[in-house]
């Protein structure tokens, strides 16, 4: 990459909350899956009964992302201690029309997808007479035009009251720094009653990006969809609704497609020698969740502890050692950067810092996804 290409990289301000805390949070209509689909995820016992509105409050767990680098640095320094990546997702009870209006239950479980940052959005793709659909019928694309637009008219509802109450502002030229806000706030009411979610658009100003994020609509969030099969369908890799998916996918949002089938991922965990083919698509589900959130990680080595960080891309050294402790980013000094295809190269720490290879960086560094970091700084000074 050119030293260009880099500067504008850096200067790139992320859509979302700038943290490495995000979570990730599964919508859908009720009796899509969604509940069986976190309790393989989580192997946590929550309800998945076949009934609409089961789950009530959302469950959330942290689930480990799988990386063969990090257990490669396990291996080579046998650390007492092994603290991987996790990424943490929200279930979340089902959404039905006119949600936005305060249907079913549908003000509550807004509110559950305000405090997540991605949607994974599960979709049923099965015929199933023993299990209800709240629609009356299977209908992929019609399932994913009500979630689409049940976030989209609750954004637009929540655009058009915070405009009408900044226009009484303007007109009444009260605070005359209101007109630059106002007409990104304009734009954002224009864009949602065009049909639009945020994140269609890819082409926002960085002043635009920053007031999205403060304002933190439901639709300025990612999307991966969840096609949930039966387990003929999955292993075949054959489902009469999965063309017509990914058309409307393709048309309304180009968010990543996973294929997969909750029944099977339950009963591969609960009697896997019941099944021929072990094809779990458990590890893509959670390594897309956290790359669609725009996550990266960092680790800390040693003999008593080999540890993952998790970061936002583009996140600069200072802020990466506040990840650890905020005293560390106040008194951040420098940090020093072993790569983590060197390490696995040369074989030890030493080796490296014999080869040269250990960076000292400053504040401006922007940390890499896999950097082996080691942080100087000057501690707190006690207050008497």
């Amino acid at each position: 990459m050119s030293i260009a290409k880099k500067e504008k990289a850096a200067s790139t301000i992320l859509l979302g909350r700038p943290k490495g805390t995000l979570k990730m949070g599964l919508v859908g209509l009720p009796n899509v899956g969604k509940s069986t689909t976190f309790n393989f995820l989580s192997k946590l016992s929550v309800p998945a009964e076949n009934y609409p509105f089961c789950t009530l409050e959302p469950n959330l767990a942290r689930i480990s992302v799988p990386d063969e680098h990090f257990d490669n640095l396990c291996r080579i320094y046998q650390p007492k201690s092994q603290v991987s990546a996790t990424l943490s997702i929200m279930d979340i009870a089902g959404l039905v029309k006119g949600a936005h209006k305060g249907e079913g239950l549908g003000n509550s479980f807004l509110s559950h997808i305000q405090q997540v940052d991605g949607i994974f959005h599960v979709v049923r793709a099965f015929d199933e007479d023993n299990i209800v659909h709240s629609e009356g019928a299977v209908n992929p694309v019609n399932d994913l035009q009500i979630i689409y637009d049940e976030l989209r008219l609750k954004d637009l509802d929540r655009c058009q009251k915070l405009y009408d109450d900044m226009k009484k502002l303007v007109d009444r030229g009260q605070n005359k720094n209101l007109a630059g806000p106002f007409e990104m706030l304009q734009t954002f009411l224009n864009h949602l009653k065009s049909g639009n979610w945020i994140s269609n658009r890819t082409n926002w100003s960085l002043k635009e990006v920053e007031a999205l994020n403060d304002y933190c609509f439901l639709t300025a969030k990612p999307v991966i969809y969840l096609v949930n099969m039966n387990i003929k369908d999955y292993l075949r890799k054959k489902n009469k609704y999965l063309v017509k998916i990914h058309e409307w996918v393709e048309k309304n949002m180009r968010g990543p497609i996973i294929p997969y089938s909750a029944d099977y991922e339950k009963t591969l965990i609960e009697d896997p020698a019941s099944l021929q083919e072990h094809v779990s698509a458990v590890q893509k589900i959670i390594l897309t969740g956290y790359s669609t959130l725009q996550l990266i990680h960092f680790y800390t080595t040693g003999k008593d502890e080999v540890k993952c960080w998790t970061i936002r891309e583009g996140t600069k050294a200072p802020q990466a050692a506040g990840v650890i402790h905020t005293d560390m980013e106040k008194g951040f000094i420098c940090a020093e950067v072993t790569k983590y295809d060197d390490l696995i190269e040369l074989g030890s720490e030493q080796a490296v810092k014999n080869a040269g290879k250990v960076a000292t960086k400053g504040r401006d560094y922007i940390v890499q996804n896999r950097d082996i970091m080691f942080f100087k700084f000057n501690p707190a000074k006690n207050k008497k």
